[in-house]
């Protein structure tokens, strides 16, 4: 009997029936046919192994769908809920496994022939093959299932189209150089560089998708800024009638679209006031602060990230921009704001900062999220701190892969966010 190990092997090209090529006709490296999944049944998988017929289930955090071979639960990329398909075990994880769809056998009517012939080989894109109304279907779901499993919280809402939708939406690139030289991006996980496609990439906007060589290329007010010419450039956006100065290569919200349709959702999230005290967390360049400045708040920012707390003073030098970590500053900013909007890196806020958040008592809390996961554990944290999350929004502005960002509304209870946070374990600066 062979055991689960930590090898890796070649994926073949995705093929369905639709190409003509029978999932019979598939052999491993050695020449072999595969062996089906009841063929197995007295035999545990071992990594590498190419297994027939494994039935599908539903889509998973991180752009997988859950599959069970043997017993144990398999990740499995490149396929949809309900097909059909032979899995490649490329990774052992312990209590789960991993591993690749190589072909289809039974697809699942979202299926389509991706646009790129990359997919499934560039780490760029998950969902190429499922087309973009059931792309967004899965990430709702995925929302749904991390707010739930995560902070109780129940999400009946879609993931929203952004225009463009589908293809070259991503204002933002970084080229790696392949071993001929080539502009090329990474393979899944992996440090090796596959060389771009006739035509570039497919999700990059017009302008930066076929770059002469590597670097970063941005699409900015001013046009396409490539390589060699583009790497810490200062490049302009607009987003209203407010111009923003940021580096190529540093944070900017990659769809095109995206700036102004979070900007629009936090202020309506929000319903700011004149004269109202604003935090502005994780705030980047300080494009919230630059819109809640405009309402007529008076605004105090915090960012970690020292060059771009320098361009935010500049771009809304009607803010007070704090530089350094937030939940080290938190404590040097009002501790009586009405609003607080934060926009965390993809790890989340954290349970210490989401409790200094609720200690402050602000009438609104405004979380745009990058990743369902981390601010479920937010809003968990709100939660138990005497905040109920209101609404949440979710927005496709990442087509073809598996990323969704989320806008979430949290207020104090109706009994009184002050009772809960007093019962609670953080007070602003002390933990008790």
């Amino acid at each position: 009997m062979c055991r689960w190990g930590l090898l890796s092997a070649a994926r073949p090209r995705l093929t369905t029936r639709s190409d003509q090529v029978r999932s019979d006709e598939v052999t491993d490296e050695a020449g072999q046919t595969p062996r089906s999944s009841a063929e197995r049944q007295s035999t545990e998988a071992c990594v590498g192994d190419l297994i027939r017929n494994v039935a599908v289930g539903d889509v998973a955090h991180g752009g997988h769908c859950v599959a069970r071979v043997d017993g144990k639960v398999v990740f499995v990329r490149h396929t949809l809920p309900g097909e059909t398909v032979d899995v490649r075990l490329t990774h052992d994880k312990g209590r789960f496994a991993q591993g690749d769809a190589v072909a289809v056998t039974e697809p699942s009517p979202d299926r389509r022939t991706p646009p790129c012939p990359l997919a499934g080989v560039c780490g760029g894109c998950d969902f190429q093959h499922a087309t973009p109304e059931a792309s967004r279907r899965l990430k709702a779901r995925v929302v749904a299932d991390q707010l739930r499993h995560l902070a109780g919280v129940d999400f009946d809402g879609s993931a929203e189209a952004v225009t463009p939708d589908d293809l070259g939406w991503r204002t933002r690139m970084r080229y790696e150089a392949a071993a001929d030289g080539r502009p090329g991006l990474r393979r899944f996980r992996s440090h090796e560089v596959v060389p771009l496609p006739p035509g570039g990439c497919r999700i990059a906007a017009p302008g930066i998708a076929v770059p002469d060589v590597a670097g970063v290329a941005a699409l900015t007010l001013d046009g396409p800024v490539t390589p060699p010419r583009s790497g810490s450039a200062v490049v302009r956006e607009a987003v209203a009638d407010r111009i923003f100065r940021v580096r190529a290569d540093g944070f900017w919200q990659a769809h095109v679209a995206a700036p102004t349709v979070l900007t629009d959702a936090v202020l309506a999230a929000a319903a700011p006031r004149a004269g109202e005290k604003a935090l502005d967390l994780y705030c980047g360049a300080g494009v919230f602060a630059g819109a809640l400045v405009d309402v007529g708040c008076r605004v105090w920012g915090a960012e970690g990230d020292r060059g771009a707390a320098s361009l935010a003073t500049r771009n809304v030098p009607e803010a007070t921009i704090v530089t350094g970590d937030v939940a080290r500053v938190l404590r040097r900013l009002p501790d009586d704001p009405a609003i607080v909007v934060l926009d965390p890196p993809r790890a989340g806020a954290g349970t210490a900062v989401m409790r200094a958040i609720c200690a402050s008592q602000p009438r609104v809390v405004v979380y745009v999220a990058c990743d369902p996961a981390a601010l479920g554990r937010d809003l968990a944290a709100a939660r138990a701190c005497g905040y109920d999350v209101a609404d949440v929004r979710a927005y496709d502005l990442f087509p073809n892969t598996h990323h969704v960002e989320c806008v979430a509304t949290l207020r104090p209870t109706r009994s009184g966010g002050a009772d809960n946070i007093a019962a609670g374990t953080y007070s602003r600066g002390h933990e008790r």
